[in-house]
């Protein structure tokens, strides 16, 4: 475990296990799939246990609270995990619940992490923290390799960004409590207009940049931090466990 000082902020982590993973093609959602011989979400819950991490808020899918507070929770032994609730139909519903829950424990700093990126380390951790309490909102993300093109409906070519100015994001996605409850508030006031339009909210980074008025830096973290979403991204994993 990291060294930290005595005086520093309350740290919680929304981890985020509620998705479907339909495009794992398995009955089994992706974060409950062994990765060697444990859930892909042991792992993501294994580093905030062992980190400066003050408590876990563990989101989950309908009717999982006690599957995972059994088979998850108790087995391994998280007692920082404090909250199990269940999400919502998207990510951002699931990430609201995570809010709320945190409302009780005193939050100065959120961490939001996907509970299927299992190889997040404690280096990248002190890393987005010590940037998010100084800008109060850091990303962890990495930059491209390949250069990238821009489409249009058609899956034409319209456009090629410079590759220096494109960065693959990650997470967790750490924020000052106040600042992303807020900007996440202001998007549940705004949904219908935001379904309207057809906008997919993907990450938390991209709430606050329609809902806040908030710099976000963007931290290093590591190629080897992917999120496990199909068969393929599963075999990698497993490669990455030798």
């Amino acid at each position: 475990m990291l060294e930290m000082s005595e005086n520093r902020d309350k740290c919680v982590a929304i981890v985020l296990a509620a998705g479907q993973g339909k495009r794992m093609n398995s009955n089994i959602q992706k974060q409950y799939l062994l990765l060697k011989d444990k859930p892909v979400l042991f792992y993501s819950l294994k580093i905030f246990e062992e980190s400066f991490i003050d408590e876990i808020i563990l989101v989950v899918g309908k009717g999982e609270i006690d599957y995972c507070q059994i088979e998850i929770v108790n087995k391994y032994g998280f007692s920082k995990v404090t909250h199990i609730v269940e999400g919502g139909k998207e990510r951002y519903h699931s990430v609201i619940k995570g809010i709320e829950a945190a409302s009780t424990c005193e939050c100065s700093l959120l961490f939001i992490h996907d509970g299927a990126r299992p190889f997040l380390t404690q280096t990248i951790l002190k890393r987005v923290y010590d940037e998010a309490r100084v800008v109060g909102a850091a990303i962890v993300a990495m930059p491209v390799k390949d250069t990238i093109k821009i489409a249009d409906q058609k899956c034409f070519a319209q456009e090629t960004p410079d590759r220096k100015t494109v960065w693959l994001i990650q997470t967790p996605q750490v924020f000052e409590y106040q600042i992303i409850r807020d900007a996440y508030f202001k998007l549940i006031a705004e949904e219908e207009k935001v379904i309207a339009e057809r906008i997919s909210v993907t990450d938390d980074a991209m709430v606050l940049e329609m809902f806040g008025n908030h710099c976000i830096k963007l931290v290093e973290g590591s190629y080897d931090n992917i999120k496990i979403t199909t068969p393929e991204d599963l075999k990698i994993a497993n490669a990455l466990m030798l």
